[in-house]
């Protein structure tokens, strides 16, 4: 008995510092045209993490996203889209659709993955990773709209996040990139 409580105790152990080391680089997602991309590319990159819809009313928010992402690109800054049709229907595009909407309106030049599920049954491993604190080890933070953002720093670890109406161009964010 007192054995298997050892080895009980061993595992959760094990299962304990196996989950605290998952980080946002562990994971591998595709890109809007299928590509594998493997999130460890990042390391060493702020990474601004927001889930997309071409027919919300916060679409407009492409453009600060862009201009965002052109301003910082060169200080080991990314931003990484994940098109999702969770709000209202509000991506029902395809990838291909998706793609061309974002360049032809908004010259979105940023990462943008192919569309995933952002909550729900259907959850994409990464928002589970980024709304749950027993996946990330900092924070709950339920996606509740359309362009939510998520601040991970160069090491892979989830910072912070700001809500669907903050603004990327928000102090919140300006100062986050900024910091050292």
């Amino acid at each position: 008995m007192k054995n298997l409580t050892l080895v009980l105790l061993f595992m959760i152990s094990v299962a304990t510092i196996s989950s605290a080391q998952k980080s946002f680089h562990s994971f591998k997602t595709k890109t809007i045209d299928g590509k594998t991309f493997d999130l460890a590319s990042l390391k060493g990159k702020k990474v601004l993490v927001v889930n997309t819809a071409s027919k919300c009313g916060l679409t407009p928010q492409y453009k600060d996203l862009e201009a965002l992402y052109k301003k910082y690109k060169d200080r080991n800054f990314v931003i990484i889209g994940f098109p999702a049709n969770n709000f209202l229907s509000q991506e029902p595009g395809t990838n291909e659709e998706i793609a061309e909407f974002c360049e032809s309106n908004y010259g979105v030049t940023f990462p943008m993955m192919s569309k995933i599920s952002v909550k729900g049954k259907d959850q994409d491993p990464i928002y589970k990773w980024l709304t749950s604190k027993i996946e990330n080890g900092k924070i709950d933070a339920e996606v509740t709209w359309n362009f939510q953002k998520f601040m991970i720093d160069e090491h892979g670890n989830l910072v912070d996040y700001a809500s669907p109406r903050e603004s990327p161009m928000s102090e919140k964010i300006i100062s986050w990139i900024e910091s050292h």
